[in-house]
């Protein structure tokens, strides 16, 4: 459990591990990263010369390198990557929460504190865990509680 007054996006990925962040590369969908303009940005962040799911693949211990070095640029570049590529994920969770949005969108000066009640993280969890790779559904709900309600440690389920 990561504790620090102001947490760092990088801490999300590190918390989570060096396999589940394996399973989150491996879940990129390239098809998306070009439907929704990122797919330039990314290859540059990633810093390959081609992106495709061998270069993730390969690439994957240097980018767990840079992670490890709290670059939070690079994290929050490689976090809109695996969003975009699960925007059914987090339109269904923001769904499921009663968050206002936009296809998986949804304003950045929400108050995220009506929504995200007691125990949230846990009912995401046990409602999705089945329908989605369970590395997905743990980055997504941590990445939900880091954008709307700034926590102070990193969610792990309960059995």
């Amino acid at each position: 459990m990561l504790r620090s007054e102001f947490m760092q996006f990088s801490e999300v990925f590190l918390a989570l591990g060096e396999e589940r962040f394996a399973q989150l590369l491996r879940n990129i969908s390239l098809g998306k990263l070009k439907t929704y303009q990122l797919f330039d940005r990314v290859k540059t962040r990633l810093r390959v010369v081609k992106l495709n799911s061998e270069a993730l693949r390969k690439g994957e211990p240097r980018f767990w390198a840079r992670l490890q070095e709290k670059d939070d640029e690079f994290a929050t570049e490689l976090s809109q990557a695996i969003l975009v590529s699960h925007l059914d994920l987090i339109q269904a969770v923001l769904d499921f929460l009663g968050v206002p949005h936009e296809n998986g969108f949804f304003a950045k000066d929400i108050d995220g504190s009506k929504y995200l009640t007691e125990g949230w993280q846990q009912r995401v969890y046990d409602q999705f865990k089945q329908q989605y790779p369970e590395a997905l559904v743990l980055f997504y709900v941590n990445h939900l509680a880091w954008e709307l309600a700034k926590p102070e440690q990193i969610f792990e389920p309960v059995a």
